[in-house]
Parts: structure tokens; C-alpha cells; sequence
């Protein structure tokens, strides 16, 4: 049987994860940004101009979604995105972030870290690195 506190410290992560991607979400409203939207410009900016498809996006977004089309959709119609067909495979599409994009993303940054500001000196650097360790370690992760 797991014991409650396994239960306990569950229910903490899924509440704090919770609260962390409200309170980014709720920073990127007045840019008209879903918090989906902004992790797909991250992912592409760290492409570094290197174009990616749909579904490689998908596999390193933070949340899995099976709209990520919608999402470049979306991007795509603010200017944040390019689409092009790719040249070794015509079924599948290249997607690059923009200048646009990079400009805005900067901005957007900007606000996300403004969230954690009031939080960042909560935990020292070791306590932080004690923590990522033990979620890895709950996920199974080395």
C-alpha cells in the first residue's frame, strides 16, 4: 500500500504546477498568448533558425497537445511563425519562428520571469537542485 505522504507530496507537485502555469498564463493574456502558444516559441527559438516540424514540436512541448497545428495556426496568423512545405518530405511542414516572434518572445519573457521574482530566493541554489533530483527520481528519471 503507498503511504499518505506519497499522496501528500503528489498532490503538492499537481497543485504547484498548477499555480505556475496559471500564473504565466494569466502574465501572457494582455499579449493574447496561451501558455501552449509561448511554449512553442521557446521551442523554436531554441531551434536557433533551424526549422522543425508539427510533430517534433509536439515531442518537447511541456504539455502534450494534439492541437499543436491549431497552435502554429495561431502563431502563424500573428506574424510569430513561418510555415513551409519541407523540401525531403512534401507531407510534412517546416515550421521557423519569425524576427516578429523572437521580438515578442523576448517581451513575453520578460513578464514570465517577472512571476518568479518574488519566489526565486524561496529555495537555495542546492535546495532547487535537491528538488529537480527528487522529481526526476519520481518520474524514474536518472
Amino acid at each position: 500500500m503507498i503511504n499518505k505522504e506519497y499522496y501528500k507530496a503528489i498532490f503538492e507537485i499537481i497543485k504547484t504546477g498548477h499555480w505556475i502555469t496559471d500564473s504565466v498564463s494569466q502574465a501572457l493574456k494582455e499579449d493574447k498568448i496561451t501558455e501552449p502558444q509561448y511554449n512553442v516559441l521557446r521551442i523554436l527559438k531554441g531551434q536557433k533558425g533551424n526549422p522543425i516540424t508539427v510533430n517534433e514540436i509536439q515531442e518537447k512541448m511541456v504539455q502534450r497537445s494534439s492541437n499543436v497545428t491549431r497552435i502554429v495556426d495561431k502563431l502563424l496568423d500573428k506574424g510569430f511563425v513561418n510555415r513551409s512545405e519541407c523540401p525531403t518530405n512534401r507531407r510534412k511542414m517546416d515550421i521557423t519562428i519569425t524576427d516578429l516572434g523572437l521580438f515578442e518572445l523576448d517581451k513575453m519573457n520578460k513578464k514570465v520571469e517577472a512571476i518568479h521574482l518574488p519566489y526565486k530566493d524561496n529555495l537555495t541554489a542546492e535546495e532547487a537542485k535537491t528538488l529537480e533530483i527528487l522529481i526526476k527520481k519520481l518520474k524514474g528519471e536518472n
